[in-house]
């Protein structure tokens, strides 16, 4: 994908979380960290030029909500999070890719510590595919399902960080790929 096509998917995501909800009211877009922040921004940026009115956005950082933080080294860098009063709230959690699903499972558990939502969806940029899942877990509004081997990452680009824009397929390091 390039920039103009992630804009086309973030904008047909909008509209259907839009659609599905029934208008804004009571909506709330949740970025989890790192790229799922800025495709919440300019997901809220796309409601407001279809609806008049910009969704709030919060960010969630499930870096101590991972099943698998002792591999992530001994001083892990946490960094905040910022909800409003999620009580009642339809909720869209926004993620770039949904891999096996632990990170969403990380997430929610942490949003619930917050309080308890009306509703809970989700909506991811790139879906890899079911056969990857490791948790009952799969999202409400997919920008694109890319089916992908297990040596294979995706790699997603946002000016925000990378100073482009695009999504590309990698193949794993082979160290990497055989540790999988």
């Amino acid at each position: 994908m390039d920039g103009a096509r992630i804009s086309r998917a973030l904008a047909r995501l909008a509209s259907e979380i839009v659609e599905e909800n029934h208008g804004t009211s009571d909506l709330y877009l949740v970025g989890i960290r790192r790229r799922g922040v800025p495709l919440a921004e300019r997901m809220a940026d796309k409601i407001a030029d279809l609806e008049g009115v910009r969704p709030p956005v919060g960010i969630v950082d499930i870096t101590l909500y991972r099943d698998d933080l002792s591999t992530v080294g001994a001083k892990p860098i946490v960094n905040r999070t910022e909800l409003d009063d999620i009580e009642n709230r339809n909720i869209v959690l926004i993620d770039d890719v949904l891999y096996t699903g632990r990170t969403i499972r990380a997430a929610l558990d942490q949003l619930i510590d917050f309080g308890r939502p009306r509703r809970v969806q989700l909506a991811v940029l790139i879906d890899r595919g079911k056969e990857h899942r490791e948790l009952p877990i799969q999202a409400d509004y997919v920008g694109k399902l890319v089916p992908t081997k297990r040596s294979e990452i995706i790699k997603v680009m946002l000016n925000e960080f990378d100073e482009e824009e695009g999504v590309v397929i990698v193949e794993r390091p082979a160290a990497a790929a055989e540790a999988v």
